[in-house]
């Protein structure tokens, strides 16, 4: 086991492991970190732990210092820079011709350095646009091209849920979501109603799947034929947080339909479920969000 300090740089990151050293830093302590792209601001949200060596990469790296009030000036008036430098950035990409969409901007810790994250269509020559931006604002200049899915990242926003986008809040890395995830759990395969801000599948789809995907080898597929204490049916619906199923049962002239526990039905398990031509269209559709 290695001890280890787990910091962040932002809200929503990724935790990177530092070593504790001598000192002794409490959870929310502003730090000073150093990093390939040099000293870096940084925040303690792991005071210290031990976790497995295969998890960290070594050697770990040392936490320089406890961040003072004049480090945490340095941050805010950094940020208060990057409105200015957006609008700089956007004119100076229209004044190149470039079809290109500033996203956000990142000034470094120590000032040597402003990264432009942008999106496009496809691929930009915007070595022009670096020198421009370059003589503005007399330091290096570097160009990220970023993805619809780094894009909502960055900016944020409010997902369908209501709430704000899990990618940009809690999430630190991006998950693979796939068709088959919203299939488990019995979704509508509407593209409106399972993508994000991003026009993708929706990242929490991935948060329950394992047990959906157990869950869906327990109950009977919709349109399958079973036996309940009641006679023969057709399944017509699936509850797999109750583990019920909601039964279509035909005797003589009558019609009824009945919820049943899934233990107290008898079925055969396996099997393609039952796929309409607009489900199969959905699914073609859909094909082109996943990821």
């Amino acid at each position: 086991m290695e001890k280890i300090v787990g910091i962040k740089f932002n809200n929503g990151g990724k935790v990177y492991y530092f070593a504790p050293g001598k000192d002794v830093y409490e959870k929310g302590t502003d730090v000073i970190v150093e990093t390939s792209r040099g000293l870096e601001f940084a925040t303690v949200v792991i005071p210290l732990d031990e976790v497995e060596e295969d998890k960290i990469v070594s050697p770990l790296k040392p936490i320089v210092r406890v961040a003072t009030e004049r480090d945490r000036e340095t941050v805010r008036r950094n940020a208060e820079r990057k409105p200015e430098a957006m609008k700089i950035a956007r004119e100076k990409a229209q004044k190149c011709g470039l079809e290109m969409k500033m996203v956000d901007c990142e000034f470094a810790f120590d000032g040597s350095k402003l990264t432009f994250y942008f999106s496009a269509e496809g691929r930009v020559d915007f070595r022009e646009l670096v020198r421009e931006l370059s003589s503005a604002f007399r330091m290096r200049i570097e160009l990220r091209q970023i993805g619809i899915r780094d894009e909502i990242k960055l900016v944020g926003g409010i997902a369908p849920c209501g709430r704000e986008c899990c990618c940009s809040s809690c999430m630190p890395d991006f998950k693979k979501v796939s068709i088959k995830m919203a299939k488990n759990q019995g979704l509508s395969l509407n593209p409106g109603k399972i993508s994000g801000l991003c026009g993708r599948l929706m990242c929490c789809l991935a948060y329950e799947n394992d047990y959906y995907a157990e869950a869906c080898k327990k109950v009977p597929k919709l349109g399958s034929e079973v036996d309940t204490p009641e006679g023969r049916g057709h399944v017509v619906g699936v509850n797999m947080l109750k583990m019920e199923v909601k039964v279509k049962i035909e005797q003589k002239d009558a019609v009824t339909y009945r919820d049943f526990a899934v233990d107290k039905i008898k079925f055969r398990r396996g099997g393609a479920p039952v796929r309409t031509g607009e489900e199969t269209a959905a699914e073609e559709e859909l094909k082109g969000l996943a990821d």
